[in-house]
């Protein structure tokens, strides 16, 4: 199967340097929706949904491969290659912000700048790093996705979206946590938050942009600032939300916090 195909790719917009946008856990494309269009105008746009997500090939799902996120940025590079001649710059919600970082570090200099939204490198608390849970937090949550795979979306995704004010936000996360195939879901839940991506920050020399809610239950405040003190070129912008999907619930902010950040590239350094 092509590419395309296997990844559900679409491609809008014009210009010689392509925004390649990747979704979060239990999420597809369709989560860019009030974001990417707005600049579709000055570059070219492509979404995806990642392997076992939205609209993809599921019987592309390799447990195998996607056993790490490393799999997940081959696939990245792969879209990259077929449908992003020129500069990319990469935007990578919550896990997607790691496979960004992967990506870019098995092939430097294919992008010019990530922008990483809701990222987390390491989900459990470690000493002096506050990932937000503990062990055994993440270890029952787990279980309980295991168990009742649907109960547990109902839950988990309003207050991983948060936005009290916008319920229509909490209900659509839900069906998508919903519809996604269950035992894909328990197998990439454990992959990403049994991930620890510390290590790689140091490593990654390109330009970022760490774009994190004041109110995150699952990548607090704390994993931004750890990020920005340990990635070389970052800059970190907090934004007033309750929530882990700025994207979709402060999407001016996060559209504005994005504009900023490709604007600075230009500059010298």
């Amino acid at each position: 199967m092509d590419v395309q195909k296997r990844h559900h790719v679409t491609v809008s917009g014009t210009g010689s340097t392509t925004l390649v946008f990747a979704h979060g856990f239990g999420c597809d494309q369709n989560m860019w929706r009030l974001l990417a269009p707005a600049f579709a105008q000055r570059f070219r746009v492509v979404l995806f949904d990642l392997v076992g997500s939205g609209s993809s090939d599921l019987a592309a799902y390799d447990p195998q491969k996607y056993g790490t996120l490393q799999g997940h940025a081959d696939d990245l590079l792969e879209i990259v290659e077929h449908f992003a001649p020129g500069p990319v710059i990469f935007v990578g919600h919550s896990v997607s912000a790691m496979v960004g970082l992967l990506a870019d570090l098995a092939s430097p200099g294919r992008f010019i700048a990530q922008v990483m939204v809701g990222p987390s490198p390491c989900y459990i608390n470690d000493g002096d790093y506050q990932g937000g849970f503990t062990r055994a937090d993440i270890e029952s949550l787990l279980e309980t996705l295991e168990s009742n795979y649907l109960g547990w979306s109902s839950t988990m995704a309003p207050a991983i979206m948060g936005a009290p004010s916008q319920p229509e936000l909490a209900a659509e996360l839900t069906n998508s946590f919903c519809r996604t195939d269950p035992e894909i879901a328990r197998h990439f839940a454990r992959v990403t938050f049994l991930s620890d991506h510390r290590a790689e920050l140091p490593r990654l020399q390109t330009p970022t942009l760490i774009l994190q809610c004041s109110d995150d239950l699952i990548a607090p405040v704390s994993v931004g600032r750890y990020m920005h003190q340990v990635l070389p070129r970052s800059t970190l912008t907090i934004i007033d939300n309750i929530g882990h999907c700025p994207h979709m619930s402060e999407p001016a902010a996060s559209t504005q916090a994005i504009n900023r950040f490709i604007a600075s590239l230009d500059e010298p350094h």
